[in-house]
């Protein structure tokens, strides 16, 4: 049997589904029943309690061959990097209570590698860390690039300013990905399960964009082919998170990671190659996610 945590987000969904499809046995666990409905309608096994808790973990993991495993987001918690410390702890307890799972696919980042300064990301550093300590078991952390679903905040905001705006400098190269390919990627190495050790997979997205060429995409999709990228600080960018109701620790970390990007700290150690290379085209993306979220965003308006 399989675990998934985050089953009814971006990744876990398709990981989820993926593994059912495949006649698979899967648990999944949230807070509340009615947010496993839909995966329980497909035949997974549902657990319903908060995975932070110790208790739930260990029950989670219980009977279980493979995983995947990641830090779920919690914008609105006042202490994220406490967060982000006591679930890696409660996975990582909860593995060991539980030999029988030898493999795990772990949802890490680029800049994963570094042991400061990257922001959010420093916790999934530890988690991968936490997880070398665990000597029964083979895990997998993928170093995921920038996800293509962060532009879809864009939406309003071009309605509100008339532009794209945001901190990272307008020619930084950036690897832009897809969650649905993370998701996919993820499948396929619990289908696997070929990996041994302790290992670490980059995934660049389908290719490396600027935010100069992620705004002429959006601009051409929406019918403004003059649509330009504005620029603002990361202290700026770190009080936008804040009034829209994020926690200002929360919101100083993104904004220590956007630091870290610009400065090359946060960036892709392997060559691009077909083993990192994904399939999905930001240019797909915004036909088939941020177009309709941009009229969405436009009635509501």
């Amino acid at each position: 049997m399989y675990l998934i945590t985050g089953a009814t987000g971006n990744t876990g969904s398709v990981v989820a589904r993926g593994l059912l499809k495949q006649g698979k046995k899967v648990r999944v666990v949230a807070r509340s029943q009615e947010k496993l409905k839909e995966l329980a309608s497909l035949g997974a096994e549902t657990l319903i309690g908060d995975i932070t808790s110790q208790d739930t973990a260990n029950k989670a993991f219980a009977g279980i061959e493979a995983a995947y495993a990641l830090i779920p987001p919690a914008m609105t918690d006042p202490d994220f990097r406490g967060y982000q410390k006591k679930l890696t702890e409660v996975y990582g307890s909860a593995l060991e209570a539980n030999s029988s799972v030898k493999h795990v696919v772990v949802l890490s980042s680029f800049g994963a590698d570094k042991d400061a300064k990257t922001g959010p990301i420093l916790g999934l550093h530890f988690l991968e860390e936490r997880l070398k300590q665990i000597k029964q078991l083979n895990s997998l952390a993928l170093r995921a690039g920038y996800f293509m679903e962060n532009t879809l905040g864009q939406a309003g905001v071009i309605h509100q300013m008339g532009a794209v705006v945001g901190p990272l400098k307008p020619d930084l190269r950036i690897p832009l990905i897809a969650t649905i390919d993370i998701g996919n990627a993820a499948l396929n190495a619990l289908l696997q399960l070929d990996f041994t050790g302790h290992q670490t997979h980059e995934l660049q997205g389908q290719r490396d964009l600027t935010y100069l060429e992620i705004t002429a995409i959006i601009g051409a999709a929406i019918g403004k082919p003059d649509l330009q990228y504005q620029l603002i600080s990361s202290e700026q960018f770190a009080g936008f998170m804040e009034q829209m109701g994020w926690a200002q620790n929360v919101a100083a970390l993104m904004a220590e990671m956007v630091d870290a990007q610009n400065a090359g700290h946060v960036r892709c150690l392997e060559p691009r190659s077909a083993n990192n290379t994904t399939p999905t085209p930001f240019e797909k993306f915004v036909a088939e996610t941020f177009v309709p979220a941009y009229k969405a965003s436009s009635n509501n308006a």
